[in-house]
């Protein structure tokens, strides 16, 4: 972080106070083809034995 004049000019990691590294993005890959998986087995096993 730098000031010039008024302007205070951070980086972009300084900015979102965290590190961009994409695990949030597996992490919600993963739960997405999870509820995928249950909800169609909530729903192919009753229609097959009906």
């Amino acid at each position: 972080m730098h000031k010039e004049g008024n302007e205070i000019h951070v980086t972009e990691q300084e900015a979102s106070a965290g590190k961009k590294d994409g695990v949030m993005r597996w992490v919600l890959g993963i739960s997405l083809t999870g509820a995928v998986i249950a909800m169609s087995i909530v729903w192919i096993i009753p229609a097959l034995t009906s």
